[in-house]
């Protein structure tokens, strides 16, 4: 004999069952997303130890020594004996130029004060002065920056300075979250006008199986870089990235 459940236990087994669907639903998604976001880095990043060739310094190409003059920058400009030639705090213009008594612009940006004063010194000394001596003095000068992006505690734009390796780089940013993927932590250069860029793993940078790269000026260190792929899709896509990290 088939015994028939009152309506209201129907009601109550009915909702049982539509919440454990949703649930399931649920813990279906999140996988997926989950899943979604552990795929990996783009196929055009290069890991493990080919990352130190992709972000690799053209051969012969030294590592910056000594100040190199920037749009922004202000200098003074003292020649000797000619104080009518002489210019006091004057600023490098959007172009990369000074514009100076006589020989008009002269290309500073790129150039050290030094370097500059031996342009300009040539350039008075061929047409209007003998034996002219140039001094090139920087009075206000743009620092050299790189930036930390992603899963760190303190993002942002930090000062460079001279030897500064991937993981001093992290920890100005007062180093990774918690849940930051430390297997997938992106550099990001410019080397001869293309974007490349190499993937770092930090634990076997830490425990030294893997060199801890150099950091260049304009560099751009991003921690995690699975979870922000779509930020940097418009630049794969314009700048493809190319070879990996050197140690230097």
């Amino acid at each position: 004999m088939q015994h028939l459940c009152c309506p209201a236990r129907r009601r109550d087994q009915i909702r049982l069952m539509t919440l454990g669907k949703l649930q399931c639903g649920a813990a279906l998604a999140f996988l997926c997303l989950t899943t979604a976001c552990q795929t990996g880095f783009d196929p055009a990043m290069q890991g493990g130890a080919a990352g130190y060739d992709a972000i690799a310094l053209p051969p012969g190409q030294p590592l910056p020594t000594s100040y190199a003059l920037r749009r922004g920058d202000v200098v003074s400009v003292e020649v000797f004996q000619e104080p009518d030639l002489t210019q006091t705090k004057i600023a490098i213009d959007n172009g990369g130029n000074l514009n100076l008594p006589l020989i008009g612009e002269v290309q500073a940006a790129g150039l050290s004060a030094a370097e500059l004063s031996q342009i300009i010194q040539q350039a008075y000394g061929q047409r209007y002065l003998r034996d002219p001596k140039v001094t090139v003095v920087v009075n206000d000068s743009q620092p050299y920056t790189f930036s930390v992006e992603g899963h760190v505690a303190l993002p942002g734009v930090f000062p460079h300075t001279e030897g500064m390796t991937l993981l001093a780089a992290i920890a100005q940013a007062r180093s990774p979250t918690q849940v930051a993927k430390l297997d997938q932590v992106v550099v990001f250069r410019t080397v001869d006008g293309q974007r490349v860029g190499g993937v770092f793993d930090l634990d076997a940078i830490r425990t030294g199986s893997m060199a801890d790269p150099l950091i260049v000026p304009g560099d751009v260190v991003v921690v995690g870089y699975s979870q922000l792929r779509g930020a940097y899709r418009d630049i794969l896509q314009a700048a493809p990235l190319i070879g990996v990290f050197r140690p230097f």
